[in-house]
């Protein structure tokens, strides 16, 4: 839970999944709405005030928080627009603080109460920062480090990879049933930290490329803890030949947004639409999360069972 100014600043690098820079970052608390969600925006961010304050309120939250990381001037002008935008929707910002250099200041203090110099803060000393590395949650340094994080490999792995995927592409089509299981059985295997080999990470892409694979690794997703989903789609995602990108990519947003984690989700579905953009699960994602909507209310709640059900009645539909 975020108490202080010190927990906010700890938090925002693991909601966000990097360290911001240049950015102005609102996060929603408390209200109708479950956990707390965090948008961020680049400096100057004035003219999108309005429509940050209507996500939030629309999503049930009743206060915020307001970050800016930069200098005084442009920190001071986005974060006041921010608040009256904030106020105005009935989401009022409890705090405002403007970040740099390893110290805060305070944009609500209107007396001698803060000191001129700002107030040191240390991210490793927090609790909150503890938490988080203990739940999996990474910060890494900036955004750009974020999505090198889901870029393709090079070098030898990449080589090793499209020879895979050449055999993989060869090989006759799964018997019926059999592309499923196989799906199914690495997944599972993954579950134990096992990492897959790259005749595996082909065929797996490949296979993906059928809709019904897809949703079938999509409702697998541990939507209640996805770590272990999320290295395991990363490394797919990493692995695989352009052309079977998308549906890796969709998976890793989808357990990244899961988890809270916005920054990954953002720079996954960037990689998904870069390569496909009517990817329809990209598209679906994109929009829930440019709405603001809280992970907590993007919960599949379908069961195998009910996916195959679906599948039949639409087949018989058809």
């Amino acid at each position: 839970m975020i108490r202080s100014a010190q927990d906010a600043i700890a938090a925002v690098p693991y909601l966000l999944g990097f360290h911001p820079s240049r950015s102005l970052v609102v996060i929603g608390f408390e209200g109708r709405a479950r956990g707390t969600c965090a948008i961020r925006l680049d400096l100057p961010a004035a003219g999108a005030a309005g429509k940050v304050a209507a996500l939030l309120a629309g999503n049930g939250f009743a206060r915020s928080l307001v970050l800016g990381y930069g200098p005084p001037g442009e920190v001071g002008e986005s974060a006041a627009a921010m608040r009256a935008a904030l106020e105005s929707a009935g989401v009022p910002a409890a705090e405002a603080i403007r970040v740099a250099d390893g110290r805060w200041w305070s944009l609500t203090c209107d007396d001698d109460c803060c000191p001129a110099e700002g107030t040191p803060y240390d991210i490793s000393a927090s609790v909150l920062a503890a938490q988080a590395t203990y739940a999996g949650h990474v910060a890494l340094a900036d955004r750009a480090e974020l999505v090198r994080s889901v870029q393709p490999l090079d070098g030898l792995a990449r080589t090793a990879m499209r020879d895979a995927t050449e055999r993989a592409e060869r090989r006759p089509g799964p018997a019926p049933g059999e592309g499923l299981a196989f799906v199914l059985a690495l997944l599972a295997r993954a579950g134990t930290g096992a990492a897959p080999t790259d005749e595996e990470v082909a065929r797996l892409g490949i296979l993906l490329t059928d809709l019904r694979i897809r949703d079938e690794a999509w409702i697998r997703i541990d939507e209640d803890a996805p770590a272990a989903d999320i290295a395991f789609w990363r490394d797919v995602l990493r692995r695989v030949e352009a052309p079977y990108v998308p549906a890796p990519a969709s998976l890793l947003a989808f357990a990244a947004y899961s988890a809270g984690d916005g920054g990954l989700a953002n720079v996954a579905l960037e990689r998904a639409l870069d390569t496909d953009p009517a990817y329809s699960m990209a598209i679906l994602l994109r929009e829930v999360i440019n709405a603001g909507i809280p992970p907590s209310k993007v919960r599949l709640h379908m069961t195998p069972d009910q996916l195959a059900a679906a599948y039949q009645d639409e087949q018989e539909a058809s």
